[in-house]
């Protein structure tokens, strides 16, 4: 489970850099900088992020036609996800660059929406290549392949960051774009992640002696629908997720700039932590859909369990960091005293939702993985928005604990879902190990 955790958790944190890379690079130009980044690009990871979810399907087809020995299958499996993503280009661009009509009806932060408008704008031409980058790796992961994704992630935030220098500030006789400048040196990293992993695939593929050419195939509706049905609930249960702290966002803008800042810097923090539990996710969604495939039951459960055991491990670790190192924490990103005061209470908060999030996090892959991933759906309905946003605007907003309320919300959801799944994980491996008997 390390070998295949260690290496796709590295090349989450390398993901999950550009967004933090992108939010200490703008932090010179102010709050409100800060501020645009996170709500344009919450705003964007709520579409793309949903069209990346609905290949999550290769998970569970291209592990468990691994574990039964029919590559063909897998060049399948891969060849429809190619078609759903070409597929989906377009309709999630047009609804991103549609969705700043709808900031003065939220009431964002006239400061904060100017920034915010171009940035996202720009950020959507990189919907394509991370598509395409999108179904080549969970092909790779499922196939045991997963170094490439770790280098390719990890170099291409050296590509952002070099990119980020040149274009938000005006280095080298390059004009000075600002945050703009931020989104288009993420859609150059994203453009050569796309390259790179093709190139990669392609490498791979000769070396097992298969033909690349065998993956590029005409449509096949009951593959699409196939991989459809397993990625849709996985697409929910991401929409849902990172939906309700985009809302959360949103919320925030309405606040003032600091608190918006401050919030901005605390998810970003949070991020980077819960980085390691997804890789571990995908790693667990690997390891049991290869052993189920393989006809190994009593291996799954022990896949799943010993993931999470993991993750717990992380995740104590990164909750002592934020409560013992705040302060040198924030000052990465900023030197305002006043969002530093505020995030230094939000860590807290992210502290104690450390263990819960690890947990909700590595059961969503293995219970994918086993092909369930309809109660991970049904928890996140539930924990974020009949219970968590509701909770947050009620403390954030009508009892006046502002930012602080809304996290304490979000803190409670992710309590309640990581217990809901931890129970149905429980049933569904005991499920496994009666099959094994």
């Amino acid at each position: 489970m390390l070998s295949l955790a260690a290496p796709v958790a590295l090349g989450e944190l390398g993901w999950m850099s550009m967004s933090v890379v992108d939010t200490i690079m703008v932090g010179g130009l102010g709050p409100a900088a800060i501020g645009a980044t996170g709500v344009g690009g919450s705003l964007f990871y709520v579409f793309a992020i949903f069209g990346v979810g609905l290949l999550f399907g290769l998970d569970t087809l291209v592990s468990q036609s691994f574990g039964r020995g029919d590559r063909e299958d897998c060049h399948r499996s891969l060849g429809q996800a190619l078609w759903i993503a070409l597929l989906l280009v377009p309709i999630i661009m047009s609804v991103v660059r549609s969705v700043p009509f709808f900031f003065p009806v939220w009431g964002v932060n006239p400061g904060v929406s100017r920034e915010a408008i171009p940035f996202l704008l720009t950020l959507s031409w990189s919907t394509l290549p991370l598509l395409l980058y999108g179904a080549t790796r969970r092909y790779l992961q499922g196939v045991g392949h997963v170094r490439p994704v770790m280098f390719t992630l990890i170099s291409a935030n050296l590509i952002n960051w070099f990119a980020n220098w040149l274009l938000i500030y005006g280095h080298w006789g390059f004009p000075r774009l600002g945050v703009v400048g931020s989104a288009l040196s993420t859609c150059l990293a994203r453009l050569y992640m796309a390259g790179l992993i093709a190139v990669y695939l392609i490498r791979i593929e000769h070396a097992a002696g298969f033909r690349i050419k065998t993956i590029f195939r005409r449509p096949e509706i009951a593959r699409i629908v196939q991989l459809l049905k397993l990625g849709l609930p996985a697409a929910s249960q991401i929409i849902l997720e990172i939906g309700a702290f985009s809302v959360a966002s949103v919320l925030a803008s309405r606040m003032s700039a600091v608190a918006l800042a401050a919030h901005q810097v605390a998810i970003s923090c949070a991020s980077v932590s819960y980085m390691v539990p997804l890789g571990i996710s995908s790693a667990a969604a690997v390891g049991v859909g290869q052993a189920i495939g393989a006809g190994q039951f009593a291996r799954a459960r022990r896949a799943g369990y010993i993931a999470l055991i993991i993750a717990c491990v992380f995740a104590v670790c990164a909750a002592s960091l934020f409560i013992v190192l705040p302060l040198p924490i924030l000052r990465i990103y900023t030197a305002d005293r006043e969002v530093q005061r505020v995030g230094i209470i939000l860590l807290a908060l992210a502290a104690l939702f450390q263990l819960a999030d690890g947990t909700q996090t590595v059961l969503t892959g293995a219970l994918r993985g086993a092909g369930k991933t309809k109660s991970v759906v049904l928890a996140n309905l539930v924990g974020y928005y009949l219970v968590g946003l509701p909770l947050g605007w009620q403390l954030g907003f009508r009892r006046g604990f502002g930012i602080v309320g809304l996290w304490e919300g979000l803190t409670f959801a992710l309590i309640g879902i990581a217990a809901a799944l931890l129970w149905e994980w429980n049933r569904e491996s005991r499920r496994l190990g009666t099959a094994a008997g």
